[in-house]
């Protein structure tokens, strides 16, 4: 008795590589219809009804070698395209979780800590009246410089020296900015420490520690008469930021979109309010002394009244810095986590935010 060996291989769905002890073969589709082609040019068609045990099977040979090619390059192709779309499936559900993950996550990230003491106290890059760190470097290379056998054979002697002596003339005003820097900063922070509420937007606009969430679309505005807190208002664009169509992949790894419910499409839109709030009090207080963050969020809303849109205040929130650091903010849930604060917000799971009022502080 004859022994015959046969293995198969799934490379994509639906895609099946077998191969025999005599022949290779590429198998498309599944249950009911199936196409096959060998390595020797023949063609297999299999139609069937699943459950029935009927089937119909036509097949085809094709006797000449560029046939036999041609034919086993279209399968090939077809396995490509195959794989491609799955690539693509794939890669479109991983964006569109990463995006759902990201508006929730948003507080997580926050700048460094600024320590305004530390840099009050620091010390200057040099003493006044004295030389600067690249000043000196620059001189010992004037003094040490040896001049090439051919700076004397084209006498050149004088202008190498006088490159090295432009060279030290500019590392002392490199020097010199640096020690106004220097000064400036600790100027600065004696301004805060002292709460200077002009030093504190002065800080704010020049570090602008919340330059990064402008991808979210969402605009800020500062202000405060009292240097123990500050006031943000900022605008919630949902555009673009929270997604419309669910995307997932079938089992046979075809990308499935379909409209995004409305409990989850809301859901979203509160988290990614809270998780921005959560992050604009987390950078104030890294940046500056604050004891107090209040922070107002507003939403572009049409007013079927007057068929105009209008700016309306949906979370109006005090968070005070105590509170928020005995948060475990990696595992809370951030509209959850309004509840920890003096707030308004009116919710609702099917119609999203609702108007409210600023919170009377």
């Amino acid at each position: 008795m004859g022994l015959r060996f046969r293995k198969s291989l799934k490379i994509a769905p639906g895609v099946r590589l077998n191969v025999g002890s005599k022949s290779t073969s590429i198998s498309i589709g599944g249950k009911g219809l199936r196409y096959n082609v060998n390595s020797r040019g023949r063609s297999t068609t299999t139609v069937g009804i699943p459950g029935t045990g009927l089937s119909y099977t036509s097949s085809k040979n094709y006797k000449t070698k560029a046939y036999q090619t041609k034919n086993n390059l279209q399968s090939q192709q077809r396995a490509i395209k195959q794989a491609q779309e799955r690539e693509q499936a794939q890669y479109e559900v991983a964006v569109f979780e990463n995006q759902c993950e990201l508006v929730k996550s948003i507080h997580k990230e926050c700048d460094d800590y600024v320590d305004w003491h530390n840099i009050l106290n620091s010390q200057p890059p040099y003493q006044l009246g004295g030389i600067g760190r690249r000043e000196l470097e620059a001189k010992k290379k004037y003094e040490n410089h040896k001049l090439k056998f051919t700076d004397w054979l084209f006498k050149r002697e004088e202008k190498v020296y006088n490159q090295l002596a432009k060279e030290i003339e500019a590392a002392k005003e490199e020097d010199r900015e640096e020690y106004a820097e220097w000064e400036n900063t600790v100027s600065i922070s004696e301004e805060v420490l002292n709460g200077n509420i002009d030093a504190y937007l002065s800080v704010i606009e020049e570090m602008n520690p919340l330059e990064d969430l402008s991808e979210f679309g969402s605009g800020f505005e500062f202000s405060t008469n009292d240097p123990s807190y500050i006031e943000v208002e900022f605008d919630a664009h949902f555009k673009n930021v929270i997604p419309t169509e669910e995307k997932r992949l079938t089992q046979t790894g075809k990308l499935s979109s379909k409209q995004m419910t409305k409990t989850r499409y809301f859901d979203l839109q509160q988290d990614y309010v809270c998780s921005c709030t959560i992050r604009i009090a987390r950078d104030l207080f890294a940046l500056l002394p604050l004891k107090t963050v209040i922070i107002h969020a507003y939403e572009e809303k049409l007013n079927t009244a007057t068929g105009y849109n209008e700016r309306v205040l949906i979370l109006s929130v005090k968070i005070e810095r105590d509170i928020l650091n005995s948060l475990d903010l990696d595992n809370i849930d951030c509209s959850d986590s309004m509840a920890n604060f003096y707030h308004n917000m009116q919710f609702k799971k099917t119609k999203g935010f609702e108007s409210v009022d600023k919170c009377s502080f």
